[in-house]
């Protein structure tokens, strides 16, 4: 898919965090952990990956859990709910992040995620499509 610019401003109202992510070298057993830990009810996600998905419950967020795709030691990333994901990333840019994942999009979910490192290296994803 060929880059779009982007129109839209990045100046609207604050943006929301509304995904989670944990993701490490064994998806089954970090499942298993989190959902005996906080009681939290893990499905499949059906994508035929090694990932499960936390349903939001009494005013918290969803997220997923699994295997990290390099099987490395993986991360927790938080994802916030943007209108552009190209936008935020290059304002992201602009103030001295480093753009790691560009807008990718999960047609099944109706999603488009993309990765930015803050200044000091932090992980932070960007969501479209979380809020439906």
């Amino acid at each position: 898919m060929a880059a779009q610019k982007s129109t839209k401003s990045t100046e609207t109202k604050p943006a929301s965090v509304l995904w989670f992510e944990v993701v490490g070298k064994d998806g089954a057993r970090l499942r298993q952990f989190f959902s005996s830990l906080f009681g939290w009810q893990i499905a499949d996600s059906g994508s035929g990956m090694d990932y499960g998905l936390v349903t939001a419950t009494d005013g918290g967020i969803g997220g997923g859990i699994g295997r990290s795709q390099d099987g490395g030691d993986g991360f927790v990333t938080v994802y916030v709910e943007v209108d552009d994901p190209a936008a935020y990333l290059a304002k992201a840019e602009k103030l001295g992040g480093k753009t790691v994942v560009p807008p990718t999009e999960i047609p099944s979910f109706n999603l488009t995620f993309a990765c930015f490192t803050d200044p000091e290296g932090h992980l932070i994803g960007l969501s479209k499509g979380v809020v439906q």
